[in-house]
């Protein structure tokens, strides 16, 4: 049995998976969601008590709260991660961890950037530097209008009710720096880069951007745009497609299960 090990984004927590993991595990998966460092609980109780610490929580920490589960697999597992969450999985895949990689809506590595209006408008928002250490709260109308634009207003607001959580600012910045950096001419393992036709907040273009700095002309690397989807892509109506491709894919790039070790 071949495992998967789903890895959120900023503003959610492992709940945000809960239909994956059964439409995963219904299909003969292992499905494994770690809570980033300051994630774990319900979000409407993350919400209402920003965990202590949670302003300072970096990128490097949320790396390795994955990296270690990963390493603790006896073979190597798939990894499919949404925003930050999919450039954990670029970061993992570029150490030669996973025996495939599927990254959703993704962060792109190397301080990529779009000449998108709503992608620089939200990440200075996040990442707002006269902010300092402050966590970001995400609100009811911040999440209707940047996370899940293509809702309605009944929709928006179950969607945050259940999923939306506050997040810090240093996992963004840290995205931009080095600890978001990764080779590009390695060999990697089969990547999969999905994006949302109406994200304001990881534009198409950018996520097409991404896969295509890949240099490993022998590599396998995919992009795929689902239309009318929001930063929500995993959870929006409609999320069953999204899923169902994501595993068409895999089975298609399946890898004889390989022992993961750490790099030395």
């Amino acid at each position: 049995m071949k495992t998967i090990i789903f890895v959120h984004g900023m503003f959610q927590n492992p709940k945000s998976w809960t239909k994956w993991i059964e439409f995963f595990s219904e299909r003969g998966y292992n499905c494994l969601a770690p809570a980033w460092p300051y994630h774990e609980g319900e979000p409407s109780a993350l919400r209402a008590n920003a965990p202590d610490g949670l302003g300072n929580l970096s990128l490097d920490e949320v790396v390795t709260t994955v990296e270690r589960l990963v390493l603790e697999q006896e073979t190597k597992p798939i990894v499919i991660g949404h925003s930050v969450g999919g450039l954990v999985v670029q970061l993992l895949a570029n150490r030669g961890y996973l025996e495939a990689g599927v990254a959703i809506n993704s962060v792109a590595p190397n301080a990529m950037l779009d000449f998108d209006w709503s992608f620089f408008k939200n990440s200075a928002v996040i990442a707002n530097p006269l902010k300092g250490d402050e966590p970001i709260y995400m609100d009811l109308e911040t999440f209707k209008t940047a996370f899940a634009n293509t809702l309605s207003d009944e929709e928006v607001a179950i969607a945050y009710e259940q999923f939306a959580t506050h997040d810090s600012r240093n996992v963004l910045r840290d995205c931009m720096g080095g600890s978001g950096k990764i080779d590009l001419s390695l060999s990697h393992p089969p990547l999969l880069l999905l994006a949302g036709e109406k994200d304001q907040i990881i534009p198409p273009t950018l996520v097409e951007k991404n896969a295509k700095a890949y240099e490993d002309e022998g590599g396998v690397i995919s992009f795929k745009e689902f239309a009318g989807r929001s930063h929500f892509i995993c959870g929006e109506p409609g999320w069953e497609e999204v899923a169902s491709y994501t595993i068409e894919w895999l089975k298609t790039h399946e890898q004889p299960d390989t022992p993961v070790t750490a790099l030395t």
